[in-house]
């Protein structure tokens, strides 16, 4: 089996995650920038952790023969920190970074003014930088902040099939697919999606364009959700295919519109994945 979990905060996280990420199957990830827990102070502690996620992760996750990718952007919380509102002149440094496959995290925390002027400009930067998208839906208020994302999708002219709306549940899931982006789930321990109740969504709405990812951040979270989202899937009598549809290639498909994807050096047991190599580009 292999899984790419195209959101994980891996920053968060130990190394010994990553080896019992490898050891599960686990080959590729998408690290997407996001808060970090505490206020940051101003835009040089945002420089310093994008040089991170485009330098010391990546080195990082090789160790294990996994290959890590970020996207880049200001997340919605601090998008309200007038402290922190300038990083979105440096974004745009960032996004011509190698391994850089998206813009996001992107989008709602308290759906502010001020996270609807960060949200709208930088879907501008993915469109100007030719990349998907990564929307981040509010924890709170769920319904309407994902039809507000929508509607701000719609306006900035970026493809629908670009962006990936995260963060849903079961009464979000339907107008994000009927709306032609891609359908993202985050799923933890006691919050948000389970493995069991994501079974239940590919079986109402079938795997194509869905996104299922561990997220695994600052709080109670686990890396290996999305092993035990696919063992779920085969239990409820999914195929193997299905399977690598769900956690696999349709990663490889979103992210792969970036022309950055580099998969070349993941690894199993049966050794590299042949035809990834197509998916690199960019500078």
């Amino acid at each position: 089996m292999r899984i790419f979990d195209p959101h994980i905060h891996m920053t968060s996280r130990t190394t010994d995650d990553y080896a019992a990420m490898a050891a599960a199957g686990v080959r590729a990830i998408v690290e997407p920038a996001f808060w970090l827990g505490q206020p940051r102070t101003g835009p040089g502690s945002f420089a310093d952790y994008f040089d991170a996620l485009v330098g010391w992760e990546p080195y990082r996750a090789a160790q294990f023969g996994i290959a890590h990718h970020a996207t880049i952007a200001l997340n919605p919380k601090e998008a309200n920190d007038p402290r922190c509102r300038p990083v979105l002149d440096l974004v745009p440094r960032y996004l011509a970074k190698d391994g850089v496959v998206a813009v996001g995290e992107i989008g709602y925390d308290s759906m502010t003014p001020e996270e609807d002027d960060a949200f709208t400009r930088q879907l501008a930067m993915a469109v100007e930088a030719g990349l998907p998208a990564l929307v981040h839906t509010p924890h709170r208020d769920k319904v309407r902040g994902t039809t507000r994302s929508l509607d701000v999708v719609r306006e900035s002219g970026i493809g629908p099939e670009r962006v990936v709306i995260d963060h849903l549940n079961e009464v979000t899931v339907k107008q994000v697919k009927d709306a032609g982006c891609w359908a993202g789930f985050s799923i933890y321990p006691d919050t948000k999606m389970s493995p069991p109740r994501m079974v239940e969504i590919l079986k109402d709405y079938g795997p194509e364009r869905v996104l299922v990812n561990s997220a695994a951040d600052w709080g109670k979270s686990d890396p290996l959700l999305t092993v035990r989202t696919a063992e779920a899937m085969r239990e409820a009598g999914f195929t193997d295919d299905d399977v690598d549809l769900v956690l696999w290639r349709n990663p490889v498909e979103f992210y792969g519109q970036s022309g950055r994807l580099n998969l070349d050096n993941t690894t199993s047991a049966e050794g590299t994945y042949e035809g990834s190599s197509i998916l690199r580009g960019g500078s």
